[in-house]
């Protein structure tokens, strides 16, 4: 389980990552100083009232004085240029801005032979990055950059210096995006806290090598839990971030994080790895990895990769993981190769999972071939040829595996024009199958299967204009009818390799198909009558949608996959509804047709003024789902306080078994400057006992405390914890926006 970050560290041992968070205040412009009006590298241009020059060799100026160099632009009310020594000094209410920084200043001096430039009594601010503060005195030169004595620093506003850096010196080298500081004194609310001689810091907000903000959190499952990564920022393509986490009950543990990108691939390694559980009673070292890739080989051929591998069963739920839920049940495991073209489509992948828990193992394809090939034959006829060749395992002794061929031309005549489509095709499905059995079986090792498929498909767009509560509206009609033929061959002889039932919604009922894969192809004759209505303002945005759909039975299919008394389905429903600018509904309901039961539905209701101000309560039912029926009502909600103060919550509940099965609430304060998390949860744990079997009665809670220096690192915001635990908050309507 990902919790919340606990920072008591001093905010000089730490480095910028990547800094994303929405800014609560304005980041000052990076400026360029434009000099090319000037003739000479040293030379320089003034603006002013008025001027008395003595015998060309002294200039003074007063009133408004404006100057302009290669060093940058200065504003000052009085000026003096001493032509022989090649000096030049300002005074009163002067003002110098370069490409880094704006200062203010009662006294300036600048070096016209060497370009060097001193200023007394200043104030300053960063260009481009939230830094600033005040130094009795500030040297800028092209050599050496930017020196400053007697300093304080802070990312906070002025008059509201929640921290402040104070040394007696900070040094900017030129094109550095490190700062020096020595004798630094730290400030928290006005009150010193740490002293370091030295001490680095960033002054960009480009990755750089370092410490990150560490972690500190407490749960039932590891006890206390530090974590303290370690960025390095190997190459501005490649990077790696190294996490020790030391756990009270369970150990030392060592995360990796390694990425890359170049112009044509990019990619994740990640790697966890716990040598001894103190807590578990695993002999062995636990241990996760995961690896990612994405890769154009050229104009047409795409590669893929996802790897992912752990221990044990228990691996997530006891130390929680960044990229998969303790409610999954298995892992991906995938090699991809693509090549795309107008016509010609081609895929080669292996594919396979990692089950958790005690399951049945789940066959692997090694390799699966799949090419495409699609052609018009005249302006209305077209030819789609798709086919796939595959070999399933699964490992187990007693299951047979299969090579399996599949071969499917179609030919199809689609009309399509504003008002309506008509499609009507025929698919002819051939497959082999190539079996090796186990000793017993009831299958047959070679099977042939041949199936005809004949569609007709139709849709007709009606709409008009209405008023509704005084607004002018335009409401759409959408029938839609689909007849769809499979016939009939006994399968079976045919093991169940990629083969599972489809859910039939809304869309799904004019799919055309009720299982996964190509092991059961049932036969049909049904039609699928279909009926949408949606309501659109003026400006074509939809405000609502109705839609509503059954098939229809003619006789009953033999398939016994497949076996139904009914003589149709269940009907079913979708309704997405922007009431106003802030309330949004969102349902679906599947409705038998023989007792007219729910048999599944959920619905979602919304208030929402903003991303971070919104409240969800959902509900969800299944009847049936794996012999269990689910009925859960949860209720998500995100709120400012104040200003700077904000809320979120979550709770879900258990209507079936009458208990609370996640709780999660936190509150956070930020600022420009700082910002301050805590959360506190509950939630049902899911362990898997010796045997392999989900536990449903143990809960787990935690609680975890986030303190952050805002420009120092850190990303987390109110809006990130609506997404932690199990039931992150989702967007809930599908309306065209």
């Amino acid at each position: 389980m990902k919790l919340s970050r606990f920072t008591l560290l001093p905010l000089g041992l730490f480095c910028t990552a990547v800094w994303a968070e929405t800014e609560l205040c304005l980041v000052p412009p990076e400026l360029s100083v434009s000099s090319q009006a000037l003739p000479g590298n040293n030379d320089i241009r003034v603006k002013a009232k008025e001027a008395q020059i003595q015998q060309d060799k002294l200039a003074e100026f007063s009133g408004n004085v404006e100057i302009q160099s290669k060093q940058g632009n200065i504003r000052a009310q009085q000026a003096l240029i001493d032509k022989t020594a090649r000096q030049l000094r300002a005074s009163g209410d002067i003002a110098f801005t370069d490409n880094q920084i704006y200062i203010t200043s009662d006294n300036m001096g600048l070096d016209l032979a060497s370009g060097s430039l001193s200023l007394d009594n200043t104030e300053y601010q960063m260009l481009g990055f939230v830094g600033r503060g005040q130094a009795e005195h500030i040297d800028i030169s092209n050599q050496y950059g930017i020196a400053l004595e007697e300093v304080s620093f802070t990312t906070c506003p002025a008059g509201q210096e929640d921290w402040l850096i104070k040394a007696s010196s900070i040094t900017l080298a030129p094109d550095e995006i490190w700062g020096e500081a020595r004798n630094t004194r730290f400030y928290l609310g006005g009150i010193p806290i740490l002293y370091l001689p030295y001490f680095s810091f960033p002054v960009s907000e480009q990755r750089q090598t370092g410490l990150l903000f560490p972690t500190l959190s407490s749960s039932d499952r590891v006890g206390v839990a530090f974590e303290q990564p370690y960025y390095w920022n190997i190459a501005p393509n490649y990077d790696a971030t190294f996490s020790p986490r030391l756990m009270s009950d369970r150990g030392l543990q060592l995360k990796t994080e390694f990425r890359y990108l170049t112009q044509s691939h990019n990619g994740q390694l990640d790697l966890e790895y716990l040598h001894d559980d103190r807590r578990s009673d695993l002999d062995e070292a636990r241990y996760f990895y995961r690896f990612v890739h994405q890769g154009q080989l050229s104009e047409n051929w795409q590669v893929s990769a996802e790897i992912n591998g752990l221990s044990d069963d228990n691996y997530i739920v006891d130390l929680g993981s960044d990229f998969y839920n303790r409610a999954d049940t298995h892992l991906n495991q995938n090699l991809q190769l693509w090549y795309f073209s107008d016509k010609l489509n081609f895929s080669a992948q292996i594919r396979d999972f990692e089950i958790i828990g005690n399951h049945p193992n789940s066959y692997r394809a090694i390799p699966e071939l799949k090419l495409d090939y699609h052609q018009d034959l005249t302006s209305l006829l077209r030819f789609r040829f798709d086919s796939e060749l595959a070999h399933f395992e699964n490992g187990e002794q007693d299951s047979p595996s299969a090579t399996r061929l599949h071969l499917a031309p179609t030919l199809s005549l689609p009309l399509h024009n504003s008002w309506g489509e008509f499609i009507a095709e025929g698919t002819l499905l051939q497959t082999f199958y190539r079996q090796s059995l186990p000793e017993g079986s009831t299958l047959d090792e070679s099977v042939s299967r041949t199936l005809g498929r004949g569609r007709l498909y139709g849709a007709i767009n009606f709409e008009r204009q209405i008023e509704l509560f005084g607004d002018q509206m335009t409401q759409t009609l959408e029938p839609k009818m689909q007849y769809l033929y499979t016939s009939y061959q006994n399968q079976q002889q045919i093991g169940r390799y990629d083969t599972s039932r489809l859910l039939n919604d809304y869309i799904g009922l004019f799919r055309g198909q009720e299982f996964t894969g190509l092991d059961r192809i049932s036969d049909s004759n049904q039609f699928t009558l279909g009926l949408t209505t949606r309501l659109l303002d003026d400006n074509d945005i939809e405000q609502l949608r109705l839609s509503l759909g059954q098939i229809f039975y003619i006789g009953d299919t033999r398939l016994r996959d497949n076996i139904r008394d009914e003589d149709r389905s269940a009907l079913a429903a979708e309704l997405d509804w922007r009431i106003s600018s802030k309330w949004f509904v969102r349902s679906q309901i599947q409705l038998s047709s023989v007792n007219q039961r729910v048999e599944r539905s959920n619905l979602s209701l919304d208030y929402k003024l903003a991303d971070d101000k919104l409240i969800q309560l959902n509900h969800r039912y299944v009847r049936d789902i794996s012999g269990n029926e689910i009925d859960q009502v949860g209720l998500t909600a995100s709120w400012p306080i104040t200003k700077n103060w904000h809320w979120v919550g979550r709770w879900y509940k258990d209507l079936s078994s009458n208990r609370t099965i996640e709780s999660f609430t936190g509150v956070q304060y930020q600022s420009c400057c700082w910002a301050l998390q805590f959360v506190a949860q509950r939630y049902l744990s899911n362990r898997f006992d010796a045997l392999g079997e989900q536990s449903s009665d143990e809960f787990e809670s935690g609680i975890a405390l986030q303190f952050v220096f805002r420009g120092f690192g850190g990303k987390d915001s109110a809006r990130s914890l609506l997404n932690e635990g199990l039931f992150g908050y989702r967007h809930p309507y599908f309306l065209n926006n």
